[in-house]
């Protein structure tokens, strides 16, 4: 599941839910390749109808379609200003974490090593909803974006559906992915939730 170079991700759509599920699929083979479901605890999803979701706890696991183990697990703790989202491996060994931006117009934040190297960082917009991850070396090394889901769709649907594409990054592809498929997922579930 953390090979490739394309995931497209839609959000399960639902009225007044305190939780997010998500199907991760692969747009290539037209093939459901598993999920990521929020696994927050009851009390803080209760909580959540008295104040804003994007300050209050959250966890979010992703699993293969037929596997209930855990691949990767992004926790962010309460937050106010700036948000720290640290993503576990299926080991439970943090593989790195994202740090958002203090004072950013276009959004986005940036993206670590379990040994705090800065690798990456995502920029974009929250209303275009274009994101770019550029390496510390200043390439492209993967985007994510809803323009090609269907605008129909998108206007009738408060459901989150968008594509993550990543360049090859050959012998670091599953190491990369795995970091990169958590920052994608991040931007939507952690980073742009508003309720």
């Amino acid at each position: 599941m953390l090979n490739r170079r394309t995931y497209f991700i839609r959000e399960h759509v639902g009225h007044f839910k305190l939780t997010d599920t998500y199907d991760i699929l692969d747009p290539e083979q037209n093939e459901h390749l598993g999920y990521a479901t929020e696994t927050t605890p009851k009390w803080i999803q209760y909580l959540r109808l008295l104040t804003k979701k994007r300050n209050t706890p959250i966890s979010l696991v992703v699993r293969p379609l037929n596997d209930e183990r855990p691949v990767l697990r992004l926790e962010r703790g309460w937050t106010f200003l700036r948000s720290t989202v640290n993503v576990f491996d299926a080991q439970n060994s943090k593989i790195g974490y994202f740090k958002s931006k203090l004072f950013s117009l276009g959004g986005g934040f940036h993206v670590y090593t379990a040994a705090d190297v800065r690798v990456a960082e995502v920029k974009g917009n929250w209303t275009g909803w274009d994101f770019t991850f550029v390496s510390a070396t200043g390439q492209t090394i993967g985007t994510v974006t809803k323009k090609w889901a269907g605008l129909g769709k998108e206007l009738f649907t408060t459901a989150d559906n968008y594509m993550i594409s990543l360049e090859d990054m050959g012998s670091m592809q599953a190491a990369s992915a795995a970091l990169l498929l958590a920052a994608g997922l991040a931007i939507d579930a952690v980073f742009n939730e508003q309720h």
